[in-house]
């Protein structure tokens, strides 16, 4: 069984930055990770693209953009079909929440970085 991916949208190659900590969490983790963000760079070796490739699976999807930045991704994310989407604080969309429940995907108004610590990843 292939471990199962997580993508990361909004990764930054900021090292400060939530998005670019979790990364490296999640690689610590021993969990694939798929980065996404607006500029290029790397985290932990794995490249950052600007857009989701079209034969991506994923598992989890965990946001690090702003409401109403994430918006232009929605679509996108549904069409991955993947089990989860983790909105880390200050990404929560209530209406995406609710459509993406509606298709069936597990919803959390979590921080990836906690779960990760605590073992509820």
């Amino acid at each position: 069984m292939e471990p199962l991916t997580t993508l990361v949208l909004g990764a930054s190659p900021e090292p400060s930055r939530y998005a670019n900590l979790a990364a490296l969490k999640l690689q610590a983790h021993a969990h694939p990770v798929l980065l996404v963000g607006k500029r290029a760079g790397a985290i932990g070796g794995v490249g950052i693209v600007q857009d989701i490739p079209s034969d991506t699976r994923v598992d989890t999807v965990t946001l690090y953009l702003n409401p109403v930045v994430q918006e232009a991704w929605h679509d996108r994310i549904l069409q991955l079909a993947p089990r989860r989407i983790i909105f880390n604080p200050g990404t929560e969309h209530p209406g995406f929440a609710k459509r993406a429940a509606a298709h069936g995907v597990e919803v959390l108004e979590a921080c990836t970085l906690v779960m990760l610590s605590t073992g509820q990843y």
